[in-house]
């Protein structure tokens, strides 16, 4: 029985030593390329990266003002993502079995298809429909061109709500069906179960659920491409456009092919992998405290 066993973990040991080197390959790969960018003064390559100006003409190509708007933006789509998110779970599971009515039983299976369906609509869609149907509406109520921090934030937590819903509801129904029989003979709802005894238990992934979503929107190209307008500088109002670090290396990548401009591609990376890194440790320290 041990032998059977020893196959299959040697098998799970082989693959996650190679992910953790693969991923390690990675980081280094892109640290070795952003290392002249990073210290100019050991490679003589001085670009004045870490200022608020990106002016190639003129010399200018500090990426501040792309870290700020990547984070800005991500941070109010995983805020609307989260939110809308953990209703729709709640909802779904609120509405799961007892003695619901058929017409919720069914709006219940429509909502549940539709969410896993959205989860394989490719990213340009979603940018697509949103510069014919949701740009429009933003022109009107904001003015400008209604490519800005609003429609993208929108677009882009419309685009995360599958996945946040799908680890949500994948971490939430298991205690559900544990407590639900319980539940139910001591007279709670199953929505007050939920409530008061199933969300209070699924903190993690709740937190897993959180950590997924800022990275997919941090690293989300084309939404931010087609939806922000691109313009690098600091949104002081949502109606503001703004450029992202994804958008900036693609639009970056399409008319450069050297230089001080194509250089601060690579210290564009490796900032928003180590923006990556500190937010999902953050939430791993986070979560380790709410299992205690």
């Amino acid at each position: 029985m041990s032998q059977s066993r020893s196959g299959p973990g040697i098998l799970l040991q082989l693959a996650t030593g190679l992910t953790a080197g693969a991923i390690g390959l990675i980081f280094l790969m892109v640290l070795a390329f952003a290392w002249p960018v990073f210290f100019p003064s050991a490679a003589g390559a001085d670009i004045g990266l870490f200022s608020w100006q990106w002016r190639p003409a003129a010399g200018l190509f500090g990426i501040l003002p792309m870290i700020v708007g990547s984070v800005l933006l991500a941070i109010s789509a995983v805020s609307i993502a989260w939110l809308l998110s953990l209703g729709i779970s709640v909802w779904l599971l609120s509405a799961a079995g007892g003695a619901t009515s058929r017409t919720r039983r069914w709006l219940q299976w429509l909502i549940a298809g539709l969410i896993r369906f959205m989860t394989s609509v490719p990213t340009v869609v979603y940018g697509f429909v949103a510069i014919f149907l949701l740009v429009p509406i933003v022109r009107e109520a904001a003015g400008g061109s209604g490519l800005n921090w609003l429609s993208a934030s929108l677009t882009l937590s419309l685009l995360l709500v599958p996945t946040m819903v799908l680890v949500m509801e994948a971490g939430l129904r298991p205690r559900m069906e544990q407590i639900s029989l319980s539940a139910s003979a001591l007279g709670f709802s199953r929505a007050q179960s939920v409530t008061y005894f199933v969300l209070p238990q699924g903190k993690r992934c709740l937190l897993t659920a959180l950590a997924l979503g800022f990275g997919r929107g941090i690293g989300d190209t084309l939404i931010a491409l087609m939806l922000s307008g691109n313009w690098p500088q600091i949104p002081y109002h949502a109606a503001d456009s703004l450029r992202t670090l994804t958008a900036h290396m693609a639009l970056v990548t399409a008319n450069e092919v050297g230089g001080a401009a194509y250089n601060s591609l690579f210290a564009a990376g490796a900032i928003l992998l180590l923006i990556n890194v500190c937010v999902s440790l953050g939430l791993r320290m986070l979560n380790r405290r709410a299992e205690q």
